[in-house]
């Protein structure tokens, strides 16, 4: 049985003045290739006249390019997204064949010694497969890191990451991208929701969404497997991703240019299963 959800994404820019925006990448749809089918799915931009066009980028996702001819004084997304969040393995899967990569999801990125430090030779020892070593490498960051969400741009450089034991989603991300490469892996970046049930809520039923970031590694004659170092666990069906990428900046929600402003942002996410919407 499908289990679809409801999503609403609204990001809300407000500047200090008019300002001319140059063109703004937006990559907030699942690709094609996502577990999660996308049932029905809407984007609006605004204020004003823009030219949308809809492309594929070099890492295959699907993104929306606006430009806009007027100074704007505020700028407006939303996302309206119907997702089928039905359960499934994510070890089951994968394919059963070897998908090439690019050459930049093994290009080093971090200072090999503080890898080698935080890797203490246990990597080798820790699992019988690969799987099962790069479980215990995801575990390990989750269970060193505290979780420490930060609103201001940028990912902090591994280095940084290991030596404050501290991070958010995604920087933690990001080291173990930096981890994977260094022991052979490609990896790459990806950026997307996580759907989790509300806590401390006396309906059983409600849910929230959130921004989130997590590291996929492609294990030889496998494919792609995404592994959250939030929770340490391997993600499946309550992650849907909506960019990857070799690097952080390449698969931000939002990025383009603008002028020289001052600039406010809020952000508002929901999501509901459909059979509550329908009966309200």
């Amino acid at each position: 049985m499908n289990t679809p959800v409801m999503i609403r994404h609204h990001t809300s820019y407000r500047y200090d003045r008019p300002v001319f925006l140059g063109p703004q990448t937006i990559r907030l749809r699942p690709p094609a290739r996502a577990s999660n089918t996308v049932l029905a799915y809407a984007l609006s931009v605004g204020p004003g006249e823009s030219h949308l066009v809809w492309q594929q980028d070099q890492h295959a996702n699907t993104v929306a390019e606006a430009v806009f001819r007027d100074r704007m004084s505020h700028f407006d997304i939303e996302v309206r997204m119907t997702v089928d969040l039905t359960p499934y393995d994510p070890l089951a899967a994968l394919s059963s064949s070897f998908e090439e990569t690019q050459p930049s999801y093994r290009q080093p990125i971090a200072d090999t010694s503080v890898l080698e430090t935080f890797l203490a030779g246990s990597f080798s020892t820790s699992g019988d497969t690969d799987l099962d070593r790069l479980i215990w490498l995801n575990r390990r960051i989750a269970a060193t890191l505290r979780y420490q969400p930060r609103m201001e741009p940028g990912i902090w450089a591994p280095v940084e990451t290991l030596s404050r034991q501290t991070g958010s989603c995604r920087d933690s991300a990001w080291l173990l991208v930096a981890l994977a490469r260094h022991l052979g892996f490609a990896a790459r970046f990806v950026s997307g929701y996580l759907i989790q049930p509300a806590a401390q809520d006396n309906n059983q039923n409600a849910l929230t969404c959130d921004l989130h970031a997590w590291a996929e590694i492609l294990l030889p004659h496998n494919g792609w497997l995404g592994f959250d170092t939030t929770s340490g666990l391997i993600t499946a069906q309550n992650h849907i991703p909506l960019a990857v990428s070799a690097t952080p900046e390449d698969a931000a929600p939002v990025s383009g240019l603008l002028d020289h402003c001052q600039a406010r942002f809020d952000v508002l996410m929901e999501a509901e299963h459909l059979h509550e919407v329908a009966k309200t």
